[in-house]
């Protein structure tokens, strides 16, 4: 079975369907703490690829929702820096599967080397408890 690492929000109804998904698909997988973990700029660039750098950010991130932070206009180091210093601001969830890496719930290197098939008609990559941010958002 696949060496899959899921960095999560511990609580987050979102996560939660991600896993679940995960696991009637029968793939086994490993759970951290993306709060917690020590990040550094060069631990987590990898994850976001190709992705313009807004995209590396939660939607959903009260920060971010508010208009706080003007991702558009971010450069990747200051966007790295924010996320380092608030990674409740990385989209999640992180997948680490070997060397590959992605950010977000949805088709990407990660998901497709596991063969995960996914419902385009369901979303599971926006937060579903959107309109009450303090159950998914709040920090810890």
């Amino acid at each position: 079975m696949a060496d899959l690492v899921f960095y999560e929000k511990p609580g987050c109804v979102g996560n939660g369907m991600q896993k679940s998904l995960l696991q009637r698909q029968g793939i086994r997988f490993e759970v951290r703490d993306l709060l917690s973990q020590s990040w550094s700029a060069a631990s987590l660039r990898p994850f976001f690829l190709d992705m313009p750098v807004a995209d590396w950010f939660n939607s959903s991130a009260p920060r971010v929702k508010s208009g706080e932070i003007a991702i558009l206009k971010l450069s990747e180091t200051e966007a790295l820096e924010m996320m380092i210093g608030d990674p409740i601001l990385i989209r999640r969830p992180l997948l680490e599967l070997g060397s590959i890496r992605q950010s977000g719930f949805v088709a990407g290197p990660v998901l497709d080397a596991l063969g995960v098939t996914l419902d385009e008609t369901e979303n599971l990559q926006d937060c579903p408890m959107d309109t009450t941010e303090q159950i998914c958002e709040a920090p810890g």
